[in-house]
Formats: C-alpha cells, structure tokens, sequence
C-alpha cells in the first residue's frame, strides 16, 4: 500500500469511475468547510477544522467509507439506517448515488461540534 501525501495523489491511485465519487465527496466537504485543511491522516482524505479531526473519507472494492466520527454517526442514526455503519464510519455503496445533501449536513453538524469544543476565550 501507497503512502499517501496529498488528497490528489491519493485519488488519482483510483480508476475514474472511483475517483469521481472521491473528487464529489472532497469538493462538497471542501465547499461546506472551506475553513477546514485538507491532509491525509490515517493514510486517507481528511480535514481538520481549528486543529481538530472533522471528517474522514476513503475508497474501498464496493464502497465510500465517510467517517464523521461516533458522534456525528449518533446525531444523523435516524438518516443513515439504510446504509452499513459502524461507530464511526458508514459505507456509501458505489451502487447508489452519494447522498451529498447528507454528507454537507454531517460535516455542518461536526463543525459546529468542533466549534462548541474550543475553550471560551476570557
């Protein structure tokens, strides 16, 4: 397996049809956090918001993993009962569209999360 040191290198390693739905997934986060940084952690797309995880993502045979941590899995239960999840992550398959109305709510959601976690400056 590839280290990965960029987002884009990390896509192109894809065939089209795969890297299609990663550039979909990273331009919708990007768009919705346009504060957050792009990086590769866990050798996978992901972007941090004031220094803190916000969202992962990464390609697999049959699916998109999106990782927006336990909590962000808890909050949206209700709307992801049709897909695999685990604590954190959840299994978008390459069958289906990508829910990205649902992905940009995940991310709000998780910024805000990240926001409501800083200290209080006095």
């Amino acid at each position: 397996m590839d280290k990965y040191t960029s987002i884009e290198q990390y896509i192109a390693d894809f065939p089209e049809e795969i890297a299609s739905r990663l550039k979909q997934t990273l331009e919708t986060i990007s768009r919705t956090a346009p504060d957050a940084k792009a990086c590769i952690a866990y050798n996978m797309p992901a972007f941090k918001y004031l220094g803190k995880p916000l969202v992962y993502f990464a390609a697999f045979k049959n699916h998109i993993g999106f990782y927006a941590l336990p909590s962000g899995n808890e909050a949206f239960r209700k709307e992801l009962e049709s897909y695999v999840t685990g604590k954190g992550s959840i299994q978008f398959p390459h069958t289906e569209e990508l829910p990205l109305g649902l992905i940009r709510e995940m991310v709000l959601f998780r910024v805000e999360e990240v926001k409501a976690a800083q200290p209080v400056k006095k």
